[in-house]
Parts: structure tokens; C-alpha cells; sequence
């Protein structure tokens, strides 16, 4: 998707980030059935939730995830973007997900998104994966000014 890397240079995006309860680690295409879980969960709340525009996930087969994950894992390798999943800390449980994308903006040097599982959604782990990513990139990525669409920033102004 994105042709030039996110961070130039001798960077090496953090392999994780470890929270209360959870933990953010690269995704992958080993990911697929748990992430589909997750996704599919939350299907209804994530359709337009990165883009107004997009329908996704409406539709998305297990194939076509699988497709999804193993384009996220070659960005990764690549530098352009980075895609983690939100583990529970036994790893048996997808809890959502976090991107990591130049911006398509002037003025930003990336956009992140992120999501959470429905159920987690509803006991208000949303506020707690954004705080803790908000204080991650600010300490351990060197970008300057990171943008959070339809957060921080309204999609209308976006």
C-alpha cells in the first residue's frame, strides 16, 4: 500500500509493547483466526472507523484476512507501516489492533489507527490501548507529529 518507508534510516520499530493485562506485538498472517475472531466481533462499530468512506470489514472472508495479515507482516518488514495485534497476556485472546501509517497529510509524518474487540470495548479498554499508545510513540518512535483520525482529529477537519 505504501511505497516509501514510514521511518528512514537505521530504525527498528519496537517488537512490543507491554500493558496492564495486554500486550502489542507484530501481526501476522499466524494471527488470522484470532484476529478474524476479533474483527468479526466487531464488525458493525469498525466499518468506516479508518476511512468514512470504507466499508470494511463487511464481507471480509477468512480468506481475505489471511490476505490482509500477510500484506500488514510485509509492510512491517518493508518499514512503510507497521500493524501490531492487542494480545491478551496468555495469547489465546485478540483484543483488537494498531497501525502505524505515513500520513497522507501535510504537516504529519504518520497516523495511527486502533481498535478493540466489541466485549472489550464495552468495559472501556478503548481509552486505556490509546493512552498507552499515545505514550509509546511519543517515547520510543521518532516521529514528530503524529496524527489520530476520527480521534483527535474529526473526520471532517481531516
Amino acid at each position: 500500500m505504501y511505497k516509501r518507508p514510514l521511518i528512514p534510516g537505521a530504525f527498528v520499530a519496537p517488537a512490543r509493547l507491554d500493558g496492564p493485562g495486554f500486550h502489542l506485538r507484530r501481526l501476522g498472517a499466524a494471527d488470522v483466526v484470532k484476529d478474524f475472531a476479533a474483527v468479526m466481533e466487531s464488525e458493525s462499530r469498525l466499518v468506516g472507523f479508518m476511512d468514512p468512506a470504507d466499508t470494511w470489514p463487511t464481507g471480509l472472508t477468512m480468506q481475505e484476512n489471511l490476505v490482509d495479515l500477510g500484506w500488514h507482516e510485509r509492510e512491517f518488514t518493508l518499514g512503510h507501516s507497521f500493524a501490531y495485534t492487542v494480545m491478551n497476556d496468555a495469547e489465546d485472546r485478540c483484543l483488537g489492533c494498531s497501525y502505524i501509517y505515513p500520513s497522507d497529510r501535510p504537516g504529519y509524518d504518520a497516523m495511527v489507527f486502533y481498535w478493540v474487540r466489541e466485549a472489550e470495548f464495552r468495559t472501556g479498554f478503548d481509552p486505556v490501548l490509546g493512552d498507552a499508545l499515545r505514550r509509546w510513540i511519543a517515547r520510543d518512535w521518532p516521529l514528530q507529529r503524529v496524527a489520530f483520525p476520527g480521534r483527535d482529529i474529526a473526520w471532517a477537519e481531516w
